[in-house]
């Protein structure tokens, strides 16, 4: 009888596969991902960076740009990756690589949240982790406050939290999504924090009246990892977790930011480029009352991280940086 530890209950192909045991398995060697060390002094990339640890269970690592100077006030970024909800990290090679740029590229502080993954947690979980990471990066805002520990100098001396933006890329698209929803419910720093801008990136939904590839990746992983289906749900993708036009989700006029940049890829072959324009019309038909952009890209999934010196790359960095200084 084969042990536990090699009975195979889930797996997605190239991202994780579940043991009986509880034991994961992820394959990052397939995506050319691996622990990449901060750059605490001297940057050679544009950006100091150095880690923390938020909770045992949450972390991140900053990055300010090199040429900062004393009493420079910067924006904040914090920036959510991608993976699927089930791989990668803040302190892998192309998540560092990338929110490096970013901090250096658009001179601001950049927090970049490692929260723990599914399958070894839920999504909702997942959710609470990146909150954890947002409410512990807005707590500096308070420059009177000593209630929460381990803050952090770049984001208490450089930070300007009237310029606070959230940033994701697939799956971190998605924890935008839901952090800015929340973000609209709840009182942020006793109301001396608002977000200014969301940018989602490819967002990892999957909505119903677009053509849903079974057999295609996202929808693949989503069926891995969801929570159990809810009463009155017929579908994994009727979850208000993944689709955020279905039924039992709350109305995007709730998104609790002023500012709204949506990016996707023409030749995107994970996330189809109709669920961000239907994203897009959900939020106008909505009502909510903010400054919307929609840009497209002629690229596929989340490319500027992998190809950042591409035309396409710049184009998509310099429609950040307009979006973000404007």
């Amino acid at each position: 009888m084969a042990s536990d530890d090699n009975v195979v209950v889930k797996e997605v192909e190239d991202y994780f596969r579940l043991y009986k045991s509880g034991r994961v398995e992820r394959f990052y060697d397939v995506h050319g991902s691996f622990y990449i060390p901060p750059l605490p002094e001297n940057p050679t990339s544009g950006a100091l960076s150095k880690d923390i640890t938020i909770l045992p269970h949450v972390s991140a690592r900053l990055y300010l740009p090199e040429n900062t100077t004393t009493g420079q006030k910067l924006p904040v970024l914090v920036y959510y990756h991608g993976g699927g909800l089930c791989i990668e990290s803040a302190f892998f090679t192309w998540t560092h690589r990338y929110v490096n740029s970013l901090a250096s590229e658009l001179n601001g502080v950049a927090v970049s949240v490692d929260y723990r993954l599914a399958p070894e947690v839920d999504v909702p979980t997942i959710y609470e982790d990146c909150w954890t990471a947002f409410q512990w990066v807005i707590s500096h805002a308070d420059e009177n406050s000593s209630s929460t520990n381990n803050k952090n100098s770049w984001l208490s001396n450089y930070g300007d939290f009237s310029k606070m933006f959230l940033v994701g890329d697939s799956a971190g698209g998605n924890i935008v999504y839901h952090m800015t929803m929340r973000a609209g419910k709840e009182i942020l720093n006793n109301n001396t924090v608002k977000i200014t801008g969301s940018i989602f990136a490819y967002p990892y939904f999957l909505i119903r009246d677009i053509d849903i590839d079974e057999q295609g990746l996202a929808y693949k992983i989503w069926v891995n990892i969801c929570p159990p289906l809810e009463s009155g749900l017929l579908s994994p993708i009727d979850s208000p977790l993944i689709n955020p036009l279905c039924e039992k989700a709350p109305s995007l006029y709730g998104l609790g930011c002023s500012r709204i940049l949506v990016c996707m890829g023409k030749k995107d072959d994970v996330i189809p480029l109709g669920i961000g324009v239907r994203f897009v019309e959900g939020v106008k038909k909505s009502g909510w009352d903010g400054k919307l952009k929609y840009l497209e890209v002629d690229d596929g999934h989340s490319f500027q991280i992998y190809k950042p010196e591409s035309e396409e790359a710049k184009h998509m960095m310099k429609c950040y940086a307009a979006f973000i200084h404007r």
